[in-house]
């Protein structure tokens, strides 16, 4: 019972802070303006993420986490993106600053002392994740609602099936984004996450999973991040195929094309992501099933079905055709 007042009153915090910041945000401007390329109509303030990270480090000083070298990883991240939100760097410095911070990661949870030939794909699977997280950033409600699911999943595997990591961790990271998605879950946005709220919670999310496969051994927990995944790659293969340039910003995605073209609410794209996700998280739990099988056979009839799914949808001549 006692912990309940504690992380009620951290709520609270944590609401008083996203207020203090949407103060600071519209004194110095860090607002997005819709261009061409956004699913938004309307200035809305940038960077409201920032909480994710704020919530994980005061968590870390007030109650203890014994992971100074992935909090620093998370705290340069953070600071990097939040840079990347008010003035845009190059591609080539925000990658350099993610490849360092996740060999923090990995220095963290002791993965430096595999093989060379494992660490340099592994490093570039958790870059490539956390670009992943922040392109599917594009609509209200998605990176929140998916997020918040992923974390409440981990929740709930650490709690009931295997204790890999701290519990009051993930509440704390959790209770960041309830406050967030209580501002950006609605038809007119209060705020985004921006670049520091996908990359920061894609950063935790990726060492989190990274603790319980190590704890359980079981590949098969990967698929907890299977919709993300697979819209992702299919848009980036699917911009190589129209020789489109890939680190501009676009409306390529699936959930892009639900919300724009088809019309569809923001928050109802968002929300059939996050149901499909638990479908197949509650059977990944309910199965648990081993070994690496499972978890490639899984991604090739997961991909099959996407790729059906969006030439059904979006069409042949939309998916390879560059039409600039």
């Amino acid at each position: 019972m006692g912990n309940i007042y504690v992380f009620l009153l951290y709520f609270i915090l944590l609401f008083m802070l996203m207020a203090i910041y949407f103060k600071l945000a519209d004194r110095y401007n860090i607002i997005d303006k819709p261009n061409e390329r956004s699913s938004h109509s309307l200035v809305t303030v940038r960077g409201g993420g920032i909480i994710f990270t704020i919530s994980a480090l005061m968590y870390a000083v007030f109650f203890g986490f014994p992971y100074p070298y992935f909090l620093s990883g998370l705290a340069i991240i953070s600071f990097v993106s939040f840079i990347d939100d008010i003035r845009e760097l190059n591609g080539k410095i925000r990658l350099v600053f993610q490849f360092i911070t996740s060999a923090l990661m990995f220095m963290q949870l002791h993965l430096l002392s595999i093989p060379v030939y494992w660490i340099i794909p592994l490093l570039v699977f958790v870059v490539a994740m956390l670009n992943a997280w922040n392109f599917m950033d594009g609509i209200n409600g998605i990176t929140g609602g998916y997020s918040l699911l992923t974390v409440m999943t981990l929740i709930y595997l650490n709690d009931k099936v295997v204790p890999f990591s701290s519990t009051g961790f993930m509440v704390a990271v959790a209770l960041a984004l309830l406050v967030f998605i209580f501002f950006n879950f609605r038809t007119h946005a209060r705020c985004f996450a921006g670049d520091v709220g996908s990359i920061s919670i894609g950063f935790i999310i990726a060492f989190l999973m990274t603790q319980l496969i190590i704890t359980t051994g079981n590949p098969n927990y990967l698929l907890f991040l299977l919709l993300y995944g697979l819209d992702a790659t299919t848009t980036v293969f699917f911009r190589l195929m129209r020789k489109e340039e890939i680190l501009e910003a676009h409306r390529s995605h699936l959930y892009q094309f639900l919300a724009n073209e088809k019309g569809l609410a923001h928050n109802t794209v968002s929300l059939l992501y996050v149901f499909f996700q638990l479908l197949i998280n509650a059977s990944i739990i309910l199965l648990v099933p081993t070994g690496t099988d499972t978890v490639i056979y899984s991604l090739l009839i997961g991909l099959m079905i996407f790729l059906a799914i969006r030439f059904s949808i979006e069409g042949k001549a939309h998916l390879l055709r560059n039409e600039n």
